[in-house]
Parts: C-alpha cells; structure tokens; sequence
C-alpha cells in the first residue's frame, strides 16, 4: 500500500484534475487506486455508495477509478452556511454546525476520522492519491492542519506541488510556498507539475532549468491548458459555454450567494440545443424561455436574496408570458408558500415566505435526507436516476401532482398547468433520455439526445491522455513506491 498526495500552489490551481487524470491512468494500468481528499470545503456534494456524502470533485475522481464513491474517499467535507460558518460532515454523516473559530479547536477530532478513513482506503486498495486544499502554506491554517502537509507528515507520503502558470507568477508560486514549509515538509515535497501552459515549451525550458537548479526539485511536467474542458467543479461556476444552434431552449439561473450542486446543470451547459446563463448580484434579469432555481446550503436566507434582486417579480412576468420554472431542492421549496428553519439547521432561525408558485410548505428538521435513486417520469415512463441531499420536509396539494415516481414513491411536483415544477433529486439531466424527456417537458421539443456520462468518461480520459504525454508518468510512479507497475 502506498499514498502519494497532490498539493497545490493557490486553490484552483489544478489539484482535482491532476489527481483525476492520475486516477485514471493507472486505473487503465489496472492498479488498484482510490482517491482521497482529507478536508474540502465545497457546496457542491454527492451521496456515496454507503449512504454518505463526500464533495463532488472527489466522487469524480472515484469514477475515474472506474470505483462507486464511498465517504471514506472524504472524511471531513465543509459546506459553508455564512461567512464564519459550516455544516462539518464526518465519514459522510453530518456532526454539526461550527464557525470557524470552533472548527479550528475541533481539527483534532477531525484528524482522528481522517486517518480512520485513510487507513480503511489502504487496507484496500494499493495505491492512494490524495488531494489537499487551498495551499499548504498558509500561516494561519497550519496549526493543526489536516488538509494538506498536516496529514502528509502523518503518513510519511511524498508530495507533488501544482501550480498554474495561467495565472501568472508560477515560479513565485512555486519557490515561495516551498519557502514557507519546515525543512521536513520541503524533503517530502519530491516535485513540481506546473498546469495550464499555453505557448511554445522552448520559451518556458530556462525558467524550468532555474527552477529545478534553485530548489532542487524536479519538474515532473508540464500539463498544457485544456480548451473547453468540462468536469464537475468543487465550487466555481463555469460561465464558459461552446457555439450552440440557433434554434435553442434559452434557460437563465440565479447565482445565488450559497448555490450549491450547480453542477446540476453543466449537462445542459453542453447540451448543443440548451443556452443556459447564469445571472449574478445585480445583473438585469434577461428574457428567457426557463428559469431554474437551484439548490441552496441556506435556503431560507437565499430566498430572501431572491427577492431583493427583484426575481419574484421577474418569474410571475415569465409564467404571465407562458415561461417555464423549475426549482431543484432548495429552489423546489423556494416555490412553496413558506420555508421554515425554527432551529436554524442552515443558519439562524427564520420563517420566510415562499414565491407561492406551489401549494406546499417546507420545514427543516435534523437529520439529512442522503439516498440515491431510480424511477421514472411520471409524463412518459422515462427511467431517470439522480440523488438527495436536503434537510427539509415539504408537505402541500402540490405533491399529489408529482414529477417522478420512484419505484412507488412520488416525487417532485408539477403545477396544473405545468407551468411550474420541482424536485429534489440532483443529477436529473446527466443522463440522456432522462435529459430528454425532462427538456421536453420544459419545451424543447425537437432535440437530439446529449449523454453528460459519456462525457464524463471521455473527459477523464483526456486529462488521463494528457498526463501520459506530457508528465513522466514513471517518475510519479516511482515516488509512489509501488515498484514496477505495468505499463498501459
């Protein structure tokens, strides 16, 4: 068994897609690998096989493995509530809420179930790639870090350093985190893979002879910059989107302050038939032909959000000019007539009114509701498969109208004239027919099929193709410490 973990420069600096295409390449070496990520902190989750809930990027990483996600692939997920303060997730089952001040105290608790679920992934599997968070060098953080050098000193693992050069000022990156480590951290630290080279390699060769003659270091590689790659994010809103046909369903998305799983909708972001926008703070509301409402980590404080950017008033104009809504989880009890949270489960506690697009209400209570499913359309039979992750309970007329049903269990709601629509279930456009049926149903009604699995894998690939060519695969392999490992 052996561990190798991936750090970064800055956050986004490349860590999830490089531990990705690792994964998978030597997944298709047929090692048996798995991934790791001590710490996150996203808004943007999955439910794993085992019923818990672990941070999208990582679940990705799990399928780059060709491996169902399990929580032990992310001990300890924070998803932030307000500026100071989380939902803390252990082993995929929720502990508690905390500000930062008290999570800071309670990284020792942590770290115990970060080394439980470590050593469950190496008693099975061979290889372990982890990820860490943020940059190992923030002063303040490492006091009792977990998420990045803490747990590398821990399990005695080498480290690989990212940094985007994109961004400018890799070799600063590069050099100057290195400096901030203590002398033991810089020895484990065996090597640097700078991400998202654009430009003529020959020009960047003497910048890499310094670096590796200043730090004594190897550059391992150079990963280039990847037009029009689309992967589950931890937490950024992708807003690029590739040329589309002139006929398209026009759908618009509020980027709430505490959006979460909008990941959702990156199928429909690549859907050649679908133009989908989302709309920040103080944009004007555009026209469009569907506004979906998204999930939400404080729904309650989010709807109110909803209201002062005027977005009540611009969905009863869209649905008086015969447009279409449809709210997933958090945005589906936004459509209710309340939303009540008298413990504060996802902030503090407040009972706010609805859009009043529904006939329910929503009440949130202890204990999250985590569960994938399988069931069908209720207006053609198509199968469909997604997941839950909520805290609330909605009740109302609403729901005896229902969207789906899920091997006996009703799901969702439609309003009488169809008009409105909402479900819990994320992950309902990721696979085609499903896709399909549900974009017909919110007036696309000609259009091809677009299969976002498919995507996914072939994705994975890319980056796993990418790495092959342009890292040295053997070297990496060699730091892990397996001995000789097949070639692909």
């Amino acid at each position: 068994m052996a561990t190798l973990m991936i750090q970064g420069t800055t956050s986004d600096a490349g860590k999830s897609t490089v531990v990705a295409a690792l994964c998978r390449a030597l997944a298709r070496r047929g090692i048996s690998v798995a991934p790791f990520k001590p710490q996150n902190m996203a808004l943007n989750s999955a439910v794993t096989e085992d019923g818990g809930e672990i941070g999208r990027s990582t679940a990705l990483q799990a399928q780059a493995c060709y491996l169902a996600p399990h929580s032990d692939m992310n001990p300890v997920l924070l998803k932030p509530e307000t500026d100071r303060g989380a939902q803390v997730i252990l082993r995929g089952k929720v502990h508690g809420h905390m500000d930062a001040l008290d999570y800071h105290a309670f990284k020792r608790t942590a770290k115990e179930s970060v080394m439980a679920a470590w050593q469950a992934l190496e008693s099975r599997f061979d290889v372990v790639i982890a990820e860490g968070a943020g940059s190992p060098a923030e002063i303040n953080l490492r006091k009792g870090d977990i998420a990045n050098m803490g747990f590398a000193e821990a399990v005695d693992c080498p480290v690989v350093l990212v940094g985007d050069i994109d961004r400018g000022g890799v070799f600063a990156q590069l050099v100057g985190t290195l400096a901030l480590l203590s002398e033991s951290e810089q020895a484990r630290t065996k090597g640097f893979i700078i991400n998202r080279f654009r430009g003529d390699i020959a020009l960047l060769k003497p910048g890499l002879e310094w670096l590796e003659e200043r730090t004594g270091k190897s550059v391992l590689g150079t990963l280039p910059y990847l037009q029009g790659l689309v992967l589950d994010a931890e937490d950024s809103i992708g807003l690029t989107q590739g040329e589309k046909a002139s006929q398209t369903l026009n759908v618009i998305v509020p980027a709430l302050p505490r959006i979460s799983n909008h990941t959702d909708f990156d199928p429909l972001r690549l859907h050649p038939l679908v133009s989908l926008t989302f709309i920040r703070a103080d944009q004007p509301i555009p026209a469009a032909d569907v506004i979906m409402l998204p999930g939400s980590k404080s729904t309650a404080s989010d709807l109110e959000w909803l209201k002062r950017q005027g977005w009540d008033k611009a969905i009863q104009r869209h649905l008086r000019y015969g447009g279409k809504v449809l709210g997933i989880c958090g945005g589906f009890q936004m459509l209710g007539e309340w939303v009540d949270d008298p413990d504060g489960l996802e902030g503090k506690p407040e009972k706010v009114a609805g859009l009043g697009l529904l006939p329910l209400t929503t009440r949130m209570v202890a204990g999250k509701q985590l569960r994938n499913v399988i069931g069908s359309t209720v207006a053609e039979g198509t199968t469909v498969t997604g997941y839950e992750i909520h805290n609330g309970v909605s009740e109302g007329a609403a729901l005896s109208s229902p969207l789906f049903d899920l091997n006996g269990r009703p799901e969702g709601a439609v309003s009488k004239d169809g008009q409105v629509i909402g479900t819990y279930l994320h992950g309902l456009f990721d696979h085609p027919e499903a896709c399909h049926s549900l974009l017909k149903q919110l007036g696309l009604a000609n259009g091809e099929q677009s299969d976002y699995q498919a995507h996914r894998e072939r994705e994975l690939d890319r980056l796993a193709d990418t790495l092959e060519a342009h890292v040295d695969i053997e070297a990496v392999i060699a730091l892990i410490g397996v001995g000789v490992l097949p070639s692909r």
